[in-house]
């Protein structure tokens, strides 16, 4: 059975990223936001926004978390470009947030992909 929300979960891969117990290639953090490279880049840009505490996804967020998650979405545009992503209207990226088995969700803690840069991509 999944945890619901808590600060941390030993046997999550995210929470072990966010931890340093596994290695990654930083964009961004603070005191509540992580951002990483992904480790199988799907376009020029693609990386990962997490939110440091373990939500285990996008379906058990609360009024509590509005302010994270619109820390995280005010956020996110600023890093697409800092890494590579061409500017709005022309350029732009993808926002990408899988939930649940049947949302094709593989890691079980909240994050959303961004993927941009100029297509062709090698996938999405």
């Amino acid at each position: 059975m999944i945890e619901y929300v808590v600060p941390s979960d030993p046997d999550c891969l995210f929470c072990k990223i966010v931890a340093g117990k596994i290695p990654s290639k930083p964009v961004y953090q603070d005191d509540e936001l992580y951002a990483f490279h992904d480790i199988h880049p799907w376009a020029p840009v693609h990386f990962l926004i997490i939110p440091k505490l373990h939500i285990p996804s996008m379906a058990l967020l609360t009024e509590e978390h509005a302010p994270l998650m619109g820390r995280m979405m005010v956020l996110l545009p600023k890093l697409a470009l800092q890494e590579g992503c061409n500017p709005y209207p022309e350029g732009g990226f993808r926002m990408l947030a899988n939930t649940g088995a049947e949302g094709a969700q593989e890691v079980h803690h909240l994050h959303v992909h961004v993927i941009g840069g100029p297509r062709p991509w090698s996938r999405g």
